[in-house]
């Protein structure tokens, strides 16, 4: 039995295939405006509902020289700018207990980054809320583990849950995503989301570095993990993702997003006729 939750008007986890989408980082106000306009066409030209995703701040850069974002006061800002004007439900990720209430004002889903997964109190802060929470697998576990953190967040009454594959460390410096991390996912009961852009990425690499990402693998990835019944997608956006100031080398172009996402919606319509759905509320 797998779970609805919803997300403003969008139903996660229903037949209908959602996105998350937007920038890695939050940039500048032009930047994140230039993405929404098209993301918005995107949504309705595909009739596919988008959550608008984007980091206040990236605490997990590998130099203390590269891009941090604005904060936590100055990002909140202008997410509440793009979700008053565009009408898109808001995303983002918090890396302290601290930062979970005021994001909470804002965001419709707190994000958990993959790194932090299983840092109870972070985890926890979240749960509290009682938003949605977007739990992403970290690289270092087994799939089924993720069930630790989602039982923490049921601990403190939170089953507002969604759940996001972006592939397991495999060697140095490269992911792998395994199928099977969407059965187990599946089988924890809620919504499950593959994170196709940041399953590209190669650790070690500075991601403005061309090498830094395997962009060639964008559409395989993302026809098998549909095909293995996600319920949504996570594709980072920018209108120039070569001048990015975080994950220049994996974030997809916004103009080339639709036309990546028509064979996906076309597989997911398949899928749809082909497995059994028992939803929950």
């Amino acid at each position: 039995m797998k779970k609805i939750v919803r997300v403003g008007s969008i139903e996660t986890g229903s037949p209908q295939l959602f996105l998350i989408s937007g920038p890695c980082v939050i940039e500048d106000e032009a930047t994140m405006r230039a993405t929404a306009e098209k993301l918005k066409r995107v949504s309705e030209n595909l009739q596919i509902p988008i959550i608008y995703k984007s980091s206040f701040a990236k605490d997990n850069r590998s130099s203390v020289d590269y891009y941090y974002g604005p904060g936590l006061d100055e990002g909140l800002k202008l997410l509440q700018q793009i979700k008053q004007d565009y009408g898109f439900p808001i995303l983002s990720d918090i890396h302290s207990h601290d930062q979970a209430a005021p994001a909470a004002e804002v965001l419709d889903v707190i994000q958990i980054p993959a790194y932090l997964c299983m840092q109870t109190s972070l985890v926890v802060a979240a749960a509290k809320t009682g938003k949605v929470v977007n739990l992403k697998h970290g690289q270092f576990l087994a799939p089924d583990n993720m069930i630790k953190p989602v039982e923490k967040c049921l601990a403190h009454g939170n089953d507002q849950l969604i759940l996001t594959e972006r592939g397991y460390t495999f060697g140095y410096n490269d992911l792998i995503v395994d199928p099977r991390a969407f059965y187990h996912l599946n089988r924890m009961g809620y919504p499950v989301v593959f994170d196709i852009t940041h399953s590209i990425r190669k650790y070690g690499i500075p991601s403005k570095d061309p090498a830094g990402g395997s962009r060639e693998f964008l559409p395989t990835l993302g026809r098998a993990g549909v095909a293995a019944g996600v319920d949504g997608l996570f594709i980072e956006t920018h209108p120039e993702p070569t001048r990015a100031k975080c994950d220049a080398a994996s974030q997809m172009c916004v103009d080339d997003l639709e036309e990546f996402l028509k064979p996906l919606l076309d597989i997911h319509n398949t899928v749809n006729q082909h497995r059994d759905r028992t939803h929950a509320r």
